[in-house]
């Protein structure tokens, strides 16, 4: 009998007019790994939830069968459920530090399961707490039971929610993006631990974007799009021989040494996905804009960073990788000079940039700018899109600040103030851009450099939008109503906003599922070859380093311990560390369709 049996699955938000599945049939037996995998907003973490009873509130649930460990689901109550998920589904979230109780420790954590399900008696749950955390390869289980989600890495606070997924031993795991943002050995480490329940005779259903995470651990995968199956069948089958056009465009958009130079973001044609060549790029050689000589740097007596050295010439890609707590972050930070060096220095444009007061710098700020990896921690959730793109062109534009209130151009009152003439929550008659300033009567003597006046600000924000592929009218919006590729996008455009001459990407795709990465990266190459930025691209993903990076510095305690043009190092890794960080890396069936 099979653990889930569904047929024409259907979920949908009356209210808020989605239907998120349409007609999804599957079916999973014990022992049997399943993957969802698609674009987001496709509908597969809506399935997943579904499946335990957690569609959300105001979800309108329908299907012509769908039983669940031998019930039929659609007779369940909230009590019915609730035994359900622990005992018969254990479920992993893609961010463990959400998921986690931070006001409860690691150990109380893992104990709620075995107490909610009355797995073992009393006396012998501290106990059964340390073995589950020694099952999922934690150290030193007796400390980390007493520590709380936030004392621990990443992949430790994976291997503890897999703990408390597993505690009541259920005969079926959903992952949901188990692995996302987690470097490669910590992510190989989390595929060999579900690996091994599965050969223990545990069901898999995975979710992930992340097409290689699937070939390697997967028996069947079913694509999925705008709801609805478009594909299934056996792993290697689908990855290696798609049917589907949009399968095809999914395999095209993997980055990996033989995508370099084309595009990731395919065309579909003739039953194949058709890669374009990206524009060419020329790296000028003969002066770095970007030089970096004998950095370290720490925290207390901790020393993260230690004489790390490289330069970066305009039009160049260096790629940074190492895994995490390797120091790549931190050399970011010292490199966009929020952080001072305990010795060894970094010049930008042949002149000092770390050793000198903020003031010295400030000016010069706009030629370095940064690309983090999840905008939204990084934005004002107060702003728009309009306000948050402008605000760097302050300084380029405006020679003293704006007042309070800001009209439209055609003179109506502006709505509530943002309090930088950044109007929020009306739209001008004449159909501009909303939340980006124009004339302002009150203000008309505020000089602007350039000589112009603040239509220039208002088009500058605009022809920035419609460079990184947005539309104006989308500046009136805050970021949080925005998807995760379109707040990459803004992100990318007030990063650019100062025509920078540097740009440091912190894992800027990491995030992101496989088709908006692909837009994403195609961007910054359309972007560097017009411009000829460098650009320091730091990611745990091999492949998307592989794909962008002309250099490569391989990272590990702080140190370099390797580095060099990246097909030499990829193909040809002379370090230990490198071979381990490569060996990691899950391969993909056919990254090629």
């Amino acid at each position: 009998m099979s653990l889930i049996d569904v047929e024409d699955l259907r979920a949908g938000f009356p209210k808020a007019g989605v239907q998120a599945v349409r007609g999804v049939s599957l079916s999973i037996e014990a022992g049997e790994c399943v993957a969802i995998v698609g674009e987001s907003g496709s509908g597969k973490s809506v399935t997943a939830r579904t499946l335990v009873g957690l569609a959300g509130p105001g979800a309108e649930v329908t299907a012509s069968r769908f039983v669940v460990n031998g019930g039929d689901a659609l007779r369940f109550g909230a009590r019915d459920w609730r035994r359900l998920r622990g005992r018969f589904a254990g479920l992993v979230l893609q961010d463990a530090l959400t998921s986690l109780d931070p006001l409860r420790t690691v150990g109380d954590e893992i104990a709620e399961v075995l107490t909610t399900h009355d797995v073992v008696p009393r006396t012998a749950r501290k106990a059964r707490v340390i073995e589950l955390l020694e099952a999922v390869g934690v150290p030193e289980p007796e400390v980390r039971a007493r520590q709380y989600a936030h004392q621990l890495s990443g992949g430790l606070r994976q291997r503890a929610l897999i703990a408390s997924a597993i505690a009541a031993s259920p005969p079926l795991i959903i992952a949901d993006e188990p692995t996302t943002a987690l470097d490669v050995t910590v992510q190989a480490q989390i595929l060999r631990l579900l690996a091994a329940r599965k050969a223990e005779g545990t069901a898999l259903l995975m979710i992930s974007h992340d097409l290689a995470v699937v070939s390697a651990v997967a028996d069947r995968v079913l694509v999925m799009k705008d709801g609805v199956i478009v594909e299934e069948g056996a792993t290697g089958r689908v990855l290696s021989e798609p049917r589907h056009d949009y399968t095809r465009l999914l395999l095209a958009a993997v980055p990996s040494a033989v995508s370099r130079g084309t595009r990731l973001s395919a065309i579909a044609a003739g039953g194949i996905a058709l890669r374009t060549p990206l524009p060419e790029r020329t790296v000028d050689h003969a002066a770095p804009i970007l030089a970096v000589s004998g950095l370290s740097a720490g925290y207390g007596s901790r020393t993260v960073v230690d004489d790390v050295s490289f330069e970066v010439y305009p039009g160049e890609t260096l790629g940074i990788v190492g895994e995490s707590g390797s120091g790549k972050t931190t050399v970011a930070r010292l490199v966009l000079g929020l952080l001072e060096p305990a010795s060894g220095e970094v010049r930008l444009g042949g002149e000092p940039w770390s050793g000198i007061r903020e003031r010295a710098r400030r000016s010069r700020r706009s030629r370095i700018q940064v690309i983090s990896q999840n905008p939204l921690d990084s934005f004002d959730p107060r702003y728009t899109v309009g306000r948050l793109v402008a605000e760097p062109l302050r300084g380029a534009f405006l020679e003293r600040g704006p007042s309070r209130a800001v009209p439209f151009r055609n003179g109506s009152s502006p709505g509530v103030s943002s309090g930088d003439g950044f109007p929020r929550g009306r739209s001008s008659r004449n159909g501009s851009a909303r939340g980006v300033p124009t004339e302002n009567r009150p203000s008309r003597g505020v000089p602007f450099r350039h000589g112009s006046s603040r239509e220039a600000l208002f088009d500058r924000v605009t022809e920035l939008l419609n460079r990184v592929g947005l539309p104006a009218d989308i500046a009136d919006r805050h970021p949080r109503r925005l998807s995760g590729g379109q707040r990459q996008r803004v992100a990318i455009a007030r990063a650019l906003a100062t025509r920078p001459d540097v740009l440091v990407c912190d894992e800027p795709v990491s995030a992101l599922d496989v088709s908006i990465q692909a837009q994403v990266l195609d961007l910054l190459a359309e972007i560097q070859a017009a411009d000829g930025t460098a650009l320091i691209f730091i990611s745990h993903d091999l492949g998307v380093v592989h794909h962008v990076a002309d250099r490569v510095l391989v990272m590990r305690g702080g140190r370099v311990v390797e580095e060099g043009h990246v097909d030499e190092v990829f193909f040809l890794p002379r370090h230990d560390y490198t071979r381990e960080l490569l060996g990691a890396v899950p391969k993909l069936v056919s990254a090629e369709p």
